[in-house]
């Protein structure tokens, strides 16, 4: 089971300011906890999410000795992909494509068939630099505008995006928090075993009441990649206001520890980094 830490995510939505200095050192202690990566910052317009306008000075500040936790940083467009490319510590691109025609347009500017151009472009750039591009399909399970969605067009996505522009890493990603253990069960296990080669992981919004039924369902289904942030803040400011949050890493955690899967994680640098959690969040 491999759990992708997400403090860019649980950040990118707050409207005060988190000093740049207080940003670094919460990454800094998340990357001695040992997840496998940590989405940690955006290359994005700064008017679109000013908060992470300062993703290049906090990257400046990172202590990565002996770490082994990779790190993943969140592009809109071809240009956010170039800035981000020219940081060798960075591992993977990741990339939100919307399977929501007006959530493509809201989140990146873009409809959906200029956003698969984007990707062909991001990817032959990943090629190029050596890093892994990560597609987040948004609106993976259903969307708020009244538009029609089903496992299919989530499959045809999947499927496009794997066959057509080599895309081995794609998170299902539940932007709005409608997702259940019935559809959840329905896309992994049929996406999982359809396309061997690829990682498909869960990014799952949820309330606290039914986070541990998606978890269970998204693993029971095949699904070990899962997206998590510390105490289940932050959610996408793209798509309402009042939106669920991120799946609390906490409850990943307990699903590991009670379905016996060993995670390895340092104990002690996770307990600092949830109390810097407050700092960050509450500060």
């Amino acid at each position: 089971m491999k759990i992708i830490e997400c403090p860019r995510d649980a950040m990118q939505g707050i409207k005060d300011w988190i000093p740049t200095e207080l940003k670094a050192k919460y990454i800094n202690e998340l990357l001695q906890v040992g997840f496998d990566t940590l989405d940690f910052g955006s290359f994005v317009s700064p008017k679109a999410i000013p908060q992470l306008k300062d993703t290049q000075e906090v990257i400046n500040q990172l202590n990565l000795d002996d770490v082994t936790t990779k790190l993943l940083a969140i592009v809109a467009n071809e240009r956010g992909a170039i800035a981000a490319s020219e940081f060798g510590i960075i591992d993977y691109l990741g990339y939100p494509f919307s399977i929501s025609e007006e959530f493509q347009k809201r989140n990146t500017n873009a409809s959906i068939e200029e956003s698969l151009s984007r990707v062909e472009a991001i990817q032959n750039l990943c090629h190029k630099t050596n890093k892994t591009l990560v597609i987040y399909i948004s609106m993976g399970f259903g969307n708020p505008y009244g538009e029609h969605w089903s496992p299919e067009i989530a499959a045809n996505w999947t499927e496009r995006l794997a066959k057509e522009l080599d895309v081995q890493v794609i998170a299902l990603s539940d932007t709005i928090g409608v997702s259940n253990p019935e559809n959840i069960n329905q896309l992994f296990s049929t996406l999982i075993p359809e396309f061997p080669g690829v990682e498909i992981g869960a990014h799952l919004h949820s309330t606290p009441e039914t986070r541990m039924e998606k978890i269970e369902a998204a693993y029971n289904a095949g699904c070990i990649r899962f997206d998590g942030a510390i105490k289940g803040y932050g959610g996408c400011p793209m798509a309402k206001d009042d939106l669920v949050g991120n799946m609390a890493t906490e409850d990943l955690l307990l699903f590991a520890e009670q379905s016996k899967i060993e995670l390895n994680l340092n104990q002690e640098a996770l307990n600092r980094a949830t109390l810097t959690s407050n700092e960050v969040f509450l500060h």
